[in-house]
């Protein structure tokens, strides 16, 4: 189990008041995470760093575009 209690959560600047969106911490050694803004304290998704890249460079590519 990854500890989690030094995970600094940021969101987007795009992402304006309200809690309808994701918050991301990057500042744990080799893992980026993700959480609801809306249940900061339910479940978080866990990535390594090269899959959160490769999922942002997917989402400025519009690979995720219906």
């Amino acid at each position: 189990m990854i500890d989690l209690s030094q995970a600094e959560f940021h969101k987007s600047s795009f992402s304006g008041s309200g809690n309808n969106c994701v918050e991301v911490a990057t500042n744990l050694p080799g893992v980026v995470v993700v959480r609801d803004s809306k249940d900061r304290n339910g479940p978080c998704l866990v990535f390594t760093p090269s899959e959160w890249d490769a999922f942002t460079r997917g989402v400025i590519a519009g690979e995720f575009r219906p």
